[in-house]
């Protein structure tokens, strides 16, 4: 499984390389705003630290708009994902982005048929967003397990990515589900490292 870290901060960024952690990046128009960096700034820089694709999100919310926008923001790194909405006039622009060979990913994924879609329409990623359906008083992982098991039993090459998890249990279960990616904060990738005994010498055993 990769990690991308949900961030807009290039200091972030570069202390998770120097782990060999930086597989990726999903990054946000509000965590920009939250880091105090122009966007565009944080989309080229953010792709000269990471050998890995950059998901970047659109402020354009009309097909026209999105359009435009999504070949502007390509042209800013070597690998740029390009995250639509999953809805109609999302996936006509994803349509129109491969034919510019523009990689997409259905953000905002809430239900397995939603999933679905994406894969018919030959997204590269899904991102089911596991925080807000938690929030919800759904459980959010419910949604990946079942995600993985459709695309397994038809063979779709759309790569999972969990989005929005806020804790190492949602990274350690898309582990064990087998999702390809999860988008985390930093905070909650670092926390991946604690364990009690990893933090005090246990009784009875050498320092």
């Amino acid at each position: 499984m990769r990690f991308f870290l949900d961030s807009a901060s290039a200091e972030e960024a570069r202390r998770i390389k120097d782990l060999a952690l930086l597989d990726g990046v999903w990054l946000s128009v509000a965590a920009a705003e939250a880091a105090g960096v122009e966007y565009r700034k944080a989309v080229r820089e953010l792709a000269s630290l990471t050998d890995g694709p950059v998901l970047v999100e659109l402020s354009a919310d009309d097909p026209k708009g999105m359009y435009k926008e999504a070949r502007e923001l390509a042209k800013l790194g070597k690998d740029i994902v390009v995250r639509l909405p999953l809805k109609p006039e999302g996936l006509r622009v994803a349509r129109l982005l491969s034919e510019d060979s523009v990689a997409a990913c259905a953000a905002g994924c809430f239900s397995t048929a939603q999933a679905l879609i994406a894969a018919k329409a030959n997204l590269s990623y899904v991102a089911p967003a596991v925080g807000p359906l938690d929030d919800a008083g759904t459980i959010g992982m419910d949604l990946v397990e079942q995600v993985i098991r459709v695309y397994d039993n038809y063979g779709f090459q759309t790569q999972i990515v969990v989005s929005e998890a806020r804790n190492p249990i949602h990274v350690l279960d898309a582990a064990l589900m087998g999702a390809d990616v999860a988008a985390l904060p930093a905070t909650v990738l670092e926390q991946l490292f604690r364990h009690p005994f990893s933090a005090e010498p246990r009784a009875g055993r050498p320092s």
